[in-house]
């Protein structure tokens, strides 16, 4: 693994998140659930994502050795939410399912309850070919 974050890491974040993103965003079930969801839980679900990212990036991609990595480490972590937050609205949107002007909140938390599991999907795929 280098001390990077290149164009190859950006690609396998997005097809990673791609791939989870689809399915689910297809799915009626998560179109209902953030409509009803709480804040609370809305937000226990982002530091779900976070920590599952943050654990699998350290085990995986970073191999246990982030000590003189630390700020690639962040990075990785928040690229890959960020990316996989964009990757989900632009599914949404293609699917119209993304109600930005009619309803921001339930836009914006169908997309934080798909990216839980999308990026998880993301950061797989990043650690693909690391050493």
């Amino acid at each position: 693994m280098g001390n990077t974050f290149n164009s190859e890491d950006l690609i396998q974040i997005c097809v990673g998140a791609f791939a989870l993103a689809v399915p689910i965003s297809f799915s009626e079930e998560a179109w209902k659930l953030s409509e009803t969801l709480p804040a609370l839980n809305l937000s226990l679900l982002f530091l779900i994502s976070i920590g599952f990212l943050s654990v699998y990036t350290y085990q995986s991609v970073f191999q246990n050795n982030v000590e003189s990595r630390v700020s690639l480490f962040v990075l990785r972590i928040v690229l890959a939410y960020i990316i996989t937050f964009l990757v989900v609205a632009l599914v949404l949107f293609c699917i119209n399912k993304l109600p930005l002007l009619s309803e921001t909140w339930v836009a914006v938390k169908r997309i934080i309850v798909i990216t839980m599991p999308a990026s998880m999907g993301a950061i797989v795929v990043d650690s693909f070919d690391k050493e």
